[in-house]
């Protein structure tokens, strides 16, 4: 394949950011065009969540490049432009004024967007996607302030400890018997549902909502929750309308190969979007975390411009809730893994957890409050390495050594 006259990349996020970078990094000089439906340029989203939300960090902190990095290395940024319609025929992406940019190749990453439950009321609810978001959450933060929060997920845990931290006082309303169940399984999902309780959270679990009011949350038992304020955090769902008019290949994402290459050869899919065929899980996977946004884009462009490469690394992420950091590698979704097993101490939040398959390969691995783990455990995901249990929880044996 010979290298694109030119390169548009639509949704100005990390995972655009990254693939303008991974496009001068490996030696692409032509054009280079960033849209982004954003009035910002690029910037990171976990700290909306967590730092930049609790106001321990300036927004600046959460910028892919400095401002001046676009120009410096002639990639064209238009923020505030949306992409209407892809035009595959023409190579070319219509804006929303009715100008068109004519394209090589397109790299589309343009993310998620929160999900609403469809229950009247629901725009009442505070929504967490942007910096205005996080601004407009942590305005409602305070002492003697009552704020809801509708899901237990990883941003409804995330904005309840910055909230309590501020002195609010903090509800969550979460559908399953449990905050992360759905992740993480019985016994590590209490551990979170534990770590709320103990931070003065009012955890309610297996409600049903009926609406969001003026004055709060009416349940179905007819309960209603007073609150000042109503975040909603339960899920977001993929962009992917301008790839599905396109008549790209759309399934729970925009499907794409190991390369992040789309149906369409000369178009590819990065980040939240990209419903990725992983060789090494064997299996497709859709994930909606910072580090498939970071690290997607150079496997993508490095295929755009005719390299044989296949994006294998594994999902990750972390969290911090209140004197809790954690970070998870791997994938082990309901039904994947037989058993958890713990190395440490799960009563003093000081262990790694690890989700086993029937043969004892491990799906997946969370270390809370214990580092500089993740590196030593990846081989072993990767590798499918059959290990024992027992030594893998026994903290004497090295991660090198608890294969059978």
């Amino acid at each position: 394949m010979t290298e694109p006259s030119s390169v548009v990349i639509v949704g100005a996020g990390l995972a655009g950011a990254k693939a303008a970078e991974a496009l001068r990094a490996q030696g692409y000089s032509g054009p280079v065009t960033l849209l982004g439906a954003e009035a910002l340029p690029p910037y990171e989203r976990p700290p909306l969540s967590k730092a930049y939300l609790a106001g321990k960090a300036e927004f600046d902190e959460a910028l892919v490049h400095p401002q001046e990095w676009y120009a410096e290395n002639d990639v064209e940024l238009r923020c505030g432009v949306e992409v209407v319609v892809l035009d595959r025929p023409a190579q070319e992406v219509v804006l929303a004024d009715g100008s068109r940019v004519g394209y090589g190749a397109v790299v589309l990453a343009t993310g998620s967007e929160p999900r609403r439950l469809p229950i009247p009321g629901a725009e009442r609810a505070l929504l967490l996607r942007t910096r205005d978001d996080a601004e407009a959450i942590r305005a409602t933060f305070g002492s003697g302030h009552r704020l809801v929060i509708i899901g237990g997920g990883w941003i409804g845990l995330e904005v309840a400890a910055a909230a309590r931290e501020a002195g609010s006082d903090v509800t969550i309303l979460e559908a399953a018997a449990l905050p992360l169940l759905a992740v993480l399984g019985t016994d590590m999902a209490s551990v979170f549902a534990d770590l709320h309780r103990e931070h003065g959270v009012d955890l309610r679990l297996g409600v049903a909502l009926t609406e969001v009011t003026a004055t709060g949350v009416r349940l179905a038992d007819g309960t209603e929750v007073p609150a000042d304020a109503v975040v909603m955090g339960v899920g977001v769902r993929p962009r992917t309308e301008l790839a599905a008019s396109a008549g790209l290949d759309v399934d729970n994402g925009v499907l794409v190969d190991g390369s992040l290459r789309t149906s369409d050869p000369n178009v590819f899919a990065v980040g939240d979007i990209a419903n990725h065929q992983h060789p090494v899980l064997g299996r497709r996977v859709r994930v909606e975390h910072w580090a498939t946004a970071l690290n997607q884009p150079a496997s993508a462009v490095a295929a755009l411009l005719g390299g044989e490469t296949t994006y294998d690394e594994l999902p990750y992420f972390f969290s911090d809730q209140y004197d809790l950091g954690m970070e998870y590698i791997g994938n082990a979704p309901a039904g994947s893994y037989s058993q958890v097993v713990v190395r440490g101490e799960v009563s003093g939040r000081e262990f790694v957890a690890f989700w086993l398959d029937a043969d004892d390969r491990i799906q997946a691995a969370m270390n809370v409050n214990v580092w500089d783990v993740v590196d030593e455990i990846k081989p072993l995901i990767a590798g499918n390495v059959v290990v024992s249990p027992d030594r893998l929880v026994d903290a004497a044996v090295p991660f090198a050594e608890v294969g059978r």
